[in-house]
C-alpha cells in the first residue's frame, strides 16, 4: 500500500472533469447485461468497485467489451445469465454484492459471492432478509449475516417489502429480484433514497410506478438495450467542491456532474453553511439530471444535519466533518449510525484522525460534533483502507499548516482513482 504526502494549497483554479458515477455505473452494467440488444455505456466509472461488477457480470456469461471508460454490452434478455464456473469475487464493493443478491435470487442456477476481507466483515443481512422473506434462498456465515453468500436461484412469485429504514441498496436489490417475479412487485420506503435504479429501469422500458412512498413494477419487466451516458459522480466531486470553497481565492468549474436530487444533500448543506455552488447548464441525460457546478471560495458557518437529509449525503459525511473544522460555530451530525458499518467505522475513523490534526471533534453514537473554525496542522494519519476517509483526510491536509502523510492512500482507487491527479492539476 502507498502513502502520500500533502501540504497546504494556496489557491485552486480550473475546469474539472469528474469520472463516471459509481452507483449509476454498477446499475448500467447489470441492467445492460440482462437487456435485449446492444447497450453502449459512456464514461463508465474507472473505480475498482465498478470493475468488480463488470468482472462478475462477465463470469455470469454477459458479453462485455470494454475500452477504458467505453463499455459495450451485448444483452440477450433476463434469462441469458448462466451459472459461473467459480466463486464470484466482488472485491471491496458492497454495491456489487448487494445488488447481485437481488439479480441472482430469481435465476435458475446457484452462485457463490465473496469479497475481500473488508467486505466479508460488512453486514449483508439487511439485503438477505427481505429477499428470503419473498422466497429467495440465500445463505451466509454467522446466521446469514456475512459473506461468502450462497444463492440458490429459485422461482419468485410476489415480491413485496416495506423498508424499516431508507436504503437504496435494499430497495434496488428487491426491485432487481422483482424483474424475475411472476406476481406483484412492490417496495415501500420510509424516506426517499437514491432513485437511480427506478430511473434506469424506466429508461430501459421497464414499467415502474411511484405512488408516494410506494414503488411498483408493471407487467413489462424485460429491459431493452440503451445508450447510457454516465454523469460525473457527485460523491467524488464533493471533495473538489469542498476544497474550492475552503481554499481562499479559488474558482473551479466541474463539468457534467450528476445532480440527482436524491444525491445532492451536500449541496443543500453547503448552502445552509453559507456557500453557494452554482448549477449551470442543467439538463436530463439518460433519465438522470446533469449540470456544471461553479465553485468559488466562501466563508462558512456551522449547521445541524440529520433526519431525511442523511440518505442524500451518507458518503459525504466524513468530508462534512472536515468542512466543519473551518466553519464558524458548532456543527452537529446525527442519525448517521450507518457510518459505523461502512468500509470502516467512519465516525470513529474521521474523529480519531482529525484530532491528530488539531480539530475539535467528538464522536456521538450516531454522528459527531465539531467546533470551528480551527487551524489544522500537519500529521501522519491512517486511511483505515477506506477511500472516503483517505480523501476526506487529504482535503484536511490541503488546508493544514505543514506536511501531512496519509497512510495507504492508494485505497482512493476504490472509488476515485483520478483524485490525486486532479488535485495536482487544479493546484498548479
Amino acid at each position: 500500500m502507498a502513502d502520500i504526502s500533502l501540504s497546504q494549497i494556496t489557491r485552486l483554479r480550473g475546469d474539472v472533469i469528474i469520472p463516471g458515477d459509481k452507483s449509476i455505473s454498477h446499475r448500467a452494467a447489470m441492467l445492460a447485461s440482462v437487456s435485449e440488444g446492444i447497450s453502449h455505456i459512456r464514461n463508465y466509472s474507472s473505480a475498482i468497485d465498478c470493475q468488480s461488477t463488470l468482472n462478475c457480470m462477465q463470469r455470469l456469461g454477459a458479453d462485455i467489451r470494454s475500452r477504458g471508460s467505453e463499455v459495450e454490452i451485448h444483452g440477450k434478455g433476463r434469462w441469458s445469465l448462466s451459472e459461473p464456473g467459480n466463486v464470484l469475487d466482488c472485491g471491496n464493493s458492497g454495491t456489487t454484492m448487494r445488488l447481485l443478491c437481488g439479480l441472482l435470487a430469481g435465476q435458475n442456477f446457484a452462485t457463490v459471492l465473496t469479497g475481500d476481507a473488508s467486505l466479508r466483515r460488512r453486514p449483508m443481512d439487511r439485503i438477505i432478509k427481505p429477499l428470503v422473506q419473498n422466497g429467495a434462498e440465500i445463505y451466509g456465515r454467522q446466521a446469514n449475516r456475512l459473506a461468502p453468500l450462497f444463492i440458490r436461484g429459485t422461482s419468485l412469485s410476489d415480491v413485496n417489502y416495506e423498508l424499516p429504514v431508507a436504503s437504496s441498496q435494499v430497495k434496488s436489490a428487491v426491485l432487481l429480484a422483482g424483474l424475475y417475479a411472476t406476481g406483484n412487485v412492490q417496495v415501500i420506503e420510509p424516506v426517499r433514497s437514491r432513485d437511480h435504479t427506478e430511473r434506469m429501469l424506466t429508461f430501459c422500458g421497464v414499467e415502474v410506478q411511484r405512488d408516494g412512498a410506494v414503488i411498483s413494477l408493471g407487467k413489462n419487466r424485460q429491459p431493452t438495450a440503451r445508450d447510457f451516458q454516465i454523469p460525473g459522480d457527485i460523491s467524488s466531486a464533493a471533495f473538489i467542491i469542498a476544497l474550492g470553497l475552503m481554499v481562499p481565492g479559488s474558482r473551479l468549474t466541474l463539468h457534467d456532474v450528476g445532480v440527482n436530487p436524491t444525491r445532492t444533500g451536500l449541496l443543500s448543506v453547503l448552502r445552509q453553511m453559507g456557500a453557494a455552488p452554482e448549477l449551470l447548464n442543467e439538463r436530463l441525460v439518460a433519465n438522470e439530471p446533469l449540470a456544471d457546478i461553479r465553485v468559488t471560495s466562501a466563508p462558512l458557518k456551522a449547521a445541524e444535519i440529520g433526519g431525511s437529509l442523511i440518505p442524500k449525503l451518507i458518503d459525504e459525511l466524513p468530508l462534512i466533518a472536515v468542512i466543519a473544522t473551518q466553519a464558524q460555530g458548532q456543527t452537529i451530525v446525527r442519525d448517521a449510525l450507518e457510518l459505523r458499518i461502512k468500509e470502516s467505522d467512519r465516525i470513529a475513523a474521521i474523529a480519531s484522525e482529525l484530532k491528530k490534526m488539531g480539530a475539535e471533534i467528538e464522536e456521538t453514537e450516531d454522528g459527531f460534533v465539531v467546533e470551528g473554525p480551527t487551524p489544522l496542522h500537519g500529521a501522519v494519519c491512517r486511511s483505515y483502507d477506506d477511500h472516503r476517509i483517505a480523501m476526506a483526510l487529504s482535503v484536511a491536509a490541503c488546508l493544514a499548516d505543514g506536511e501531512s502523510v496519509i497512510r495507504d492512500a492508494d485505497c482512493v482507487g476504490i472509488s476515485f482513482p483520478e483524485f490525486f491527479k486532479i488535485l495536482k492539476k487544479i493546484a498548479a
